[in-house]
């Protein structure tokens, strides 16, 4: 294996080290829900896909062959994680707005924080 190849392979699985840690990190010590959901989400995504990266350099550099497996497993995070944080939001939204139409009926209503937007939260634009 060449220098070069080396040289990218440890830069990438050091780099893919460092977004997990700081992704984990976050899910641990951000303070909501909403907030939590970037740690997971893009930090974390890119530190496997970065280690997945490497992998795809040093194997072929090392004269072991080429493998689809780590592209499609990139690829299948890639599109599932942004998905899933979206699902996990809308039901947080869902839940918290439940929960603020049966404190509202109690009469100790919260509102949700401002979209910045005349049209409100797409999640509840249909209630």
């Amino acid at each position: 294996m060449s220098a070069l190849a080396e040289i990218v392979v440890s830069a990438l699985i050091v780099t893919g080290g460092v977004f997990a840690l700081i992704g984990s990190w976050g899910l641990v010590r951000l303070p909501s829900l909403m907030t939590r959901l970037h740690g997971p989400t893009k930090a974390t995504t890119l530190g496997v896909g970065s280690c997945l990266v490497a992998s795809m350099v040093y194997f072929p550099s090392a004269g072991l062959g080429w493998s689809a497996h780590e592209l499609l497993i990139t690829l299948f995070l890639f599109i599932t994680a942004p998905v899933s944080a979206n699902m996990i939001a809308k039901a947080h939204l869902h839940r918290q707005r439940c929960r603020l139409d049966a404190d509202a009926a109690d009469g100790i209503g919260e509102d949700l924080p401002e979209t910045g937007s005349d049209a409100g939260w797409a999640t509840f634009g249909d209630r």
